[in-house]
């Protein structure tokens, strides 16, 4: 009787570390259903890049600021007003002479009487960008906020193929939680049986 109840045990710690991970295993479905779902609509409704309480959320596609901002990552920028001033050392996002949205750190700051410019750069670069940035094309400050590769997801999401995945996958995504959880929900029944069996061989 000793031998058979610590047999029961062992199957009852086996089963429940089972059910433990997938109770884990179905609330990560759920997690990346949801944080999928929500990723494309904010994406979609600002346009591309994410904007979430006054901050905007760029994708940084270049390795010009490694190792301190690596390429695929998704930084938080502040948009600031146009006469705010910088000091050397700050990482700002402008409009540069191509109409591109960069960011690099200010090197040095420039003034002489009433006009102010800074000198940029990226980490990884081994000169200065060739122009001077005036404070109307600052568009925002860096806050030191990333999140590393999420970058490669957004640009996907962006693009005619990644639009057309990312309508099938929120739907993959619960198609398979709902599988999951029927079958869950068959072991349990299955569990309960084979409980009631062992019981009844035991008292026998």
């Amino acid at each position: 009787m000793n031998k058979k109840s610590t047999i029961w045990e062992m199957k009852e710690m086996i089963k429940k570390a089972i059910k433990a991970f997938r109770n884990l295993l179905s609330a990560i479905l759920f997690l990346i259903l949801i944080l999928t779902t929500l990723t494309v609509m904010i994406s979609k409704a600002s346009g591309g890049e994410p904007n979430v309480f006054g901050y905007q959320f760029k994708t940084v596609l270049s390795g010009s600021m490694e190792p301190s901002i690596q390429t695929g990552s998704v930084i938080a920028v502040k948009t600031v007003e146009e006469n705010k001033r910088f000091q050397k050392g700050d990482i700002i996002t402008f409009i540069n002479e191509d109409d591109l949205l960069i960011t690099h750190r200010v090197i040095e700051v420039k003034s002489n009487e009433s006009r102010i410019s800074y000198i940029t750069k990226g980490d990884n670069n081994d000169g200065a960008d060739r122009e001077p940035v005036l404070p109307q094309n600052v568009k925002a400050e860096y806050t030191g906020f990333t999140l590393p590769y999420v970058g490669y997801f957004l640009n996907l999401v962006n693009s005619k193929i990644g639009s057309a995945l990312l309508l099938i996958i929120p739907g993959l995504l619960l198609i398979t939680y709902s599988i999951f959880t029927i079958w869950k929900a068959l072991s349990e029944i299955d569990r309960k049986k084979e409980q009631e069996s062992f019981l009844e061989r035991s008292s026998s």
